[in-house]
């Protein structure tokens, strides 16, 4: 099969360099501006859309547009498409899979999520057999490198910060990551093969910037370790999810996920919970993601048929949680127990709905973290 790169950074030089040691898969062109790059660069990418030998393009630009654009004109002209590409998957799905299905192609996105974590495939078995109660998990390497930094080495938030840019685990700018975009994205996009619908970013996403090391300190001693979750789970044709920090004990997988690793937990009635743990991003690790889906439409193999023709409404009042909500002043309310710990109260809810959450708290900046169940 001869395939096209959009975009030779990161992942896009990992697919090659995978792709070179397969026999099956030949790289014809790759799209870069700079076309000293690599010797089968392009700048046209009209020049790959009209080339009938590629069968295959895998999108590796990120952002919305023009990976939006690439994307469509390539399914359009008749051309599978793989893209680990979650910004645009999680706005576009359902316009990417309509267009793919009518011009009889494949889009394939396993590297969206979880990185080198075949999680989405896992999803996608289950679901043939049987309804997914709930999944949740640890989506985003970036944050769970500054939260575990923050707790083992008794950082600030933003030493822990610097820290990962320097490594290259974050950005220059970090939004994406610390305010919880990134695993909105990846929520929908798990809620796309786990539920066969497409949902939007309606349901609460909290930042985890507001964590400090008094905070981190503070719920040690309490024998808690906080990991930024996201969740969602499905009640008739609604449906409840968040982006948040929660806390799990000290003897929890989730706990002791370490540095830029990634943990998604899938649960349902004869399975029960399968976990699935790996590198969550990186070059190679996505990049081999990439690779296996090229080889699955190659070899037409297909774990589920994916179809996100189910409406679901968001709703904040269909189950009940605990919380913790950490603010400088004592605040007013039921609460179980509030505790101060030098010039901060921590407030522990009963349990409320997501809706009762989101009164207390009122888009103030206070810390919120959820009490986890798991």
């Amino acid at each position: 099969m001869k395939i096209a790169i959009l975009g030779f950074g990161t992942v896009g030089s990992g697919v090659y360099e995978i792709a070179k040691t397969l026999k099956n898969i030949e790289v014809k062109k790759v799209l870069e501006k700079d076309l000293s790059k690599i010797n089968i660069a392009t700048d046209s990418y009209d020049e790959i859309i009209n080339d009938k030998e590629i069968e295959l393009i895998v999108e590796c630009v990120g952002g919305l547009h023009p990976a939006y654009e690439f994307i469509i004109k390539a399914i359009q002209n008749k051309k599978s498409v793989v893209s680990a590409n979650k910004a645009v998957i999680a706005k576009y799905l359902d316009e990417f899979l309509k267009t793919a299905k009518e011009n009889n192609v494949e889009f394939r996105f396993e590297a969206s999520v979880g990185g080198g974590i075949p999680c989405l495939a896992s999803i996608q078995k289950i679901r043939r057999v049987e309804n997914i109660d709930k999944f949740y998990g640890i989506f985003n390497g970036t944050s769970n490198f500054i939260l575990d930094n923050m707790y083992r080495l008794e950082n600030e938030f933003f030493t822990s910060l610097k820290t990962a840019q320097k490594l290259g685990y974050a950005e220059a700018d970090p939004s994406a990551d610390i305010d919880g975009y990134d695993v909105t994205n990846k929520v929908i996009i798990s809620f796309a093969l786990a539920y066969d619908g497409f949902i939007k970013n309606e349901f609460p996403c909290f930042t985890m910037k507001n964590i400090t090391k008094e905070d981190i300190l503070y719920f040690k001693k309490q024998g808690f370790v906080a990991k930024y979750i996201g969740e969602a789970t499905t009640k008739g044709n609604e449906y409840e999810a968040s982006v948040m920090l929660n806390l799990f004990p000290i003897n929890a997988l989730e706990a002791n996920v370490l540095s830029n690793y990634n943990i998604v937990t899938v649960q349902s009635h004869t399975m029960g919970e399968v976990k699935f743990y790996g590198q969550g991003a990186g070059k190679l690790p996505t990049a081999n993601s990439i690779i296996q889906d090229i080889l699955d439409i190659q070899t037409k193999i297909s774990f589920n048929p994916i179809s996100i023709e189910k409406k679901y409404t968001y709703s904040s009042n269909l189950f009940k949680h605990k919380y913790v909500i950490r603010s400088n002043e004592k605040l007013k309310g039921n609460f179980e127990r509030i505790d101060r710990d030098g010039n901060n109260f921590y407030h522990y809810t009963k349990e409320i709905t997501q809706a009762d959450l989101l009164k207390l708290v009122e888009e103030k900046d206070y810390l919120v973290v959820k009490l986890s169940e798991y």
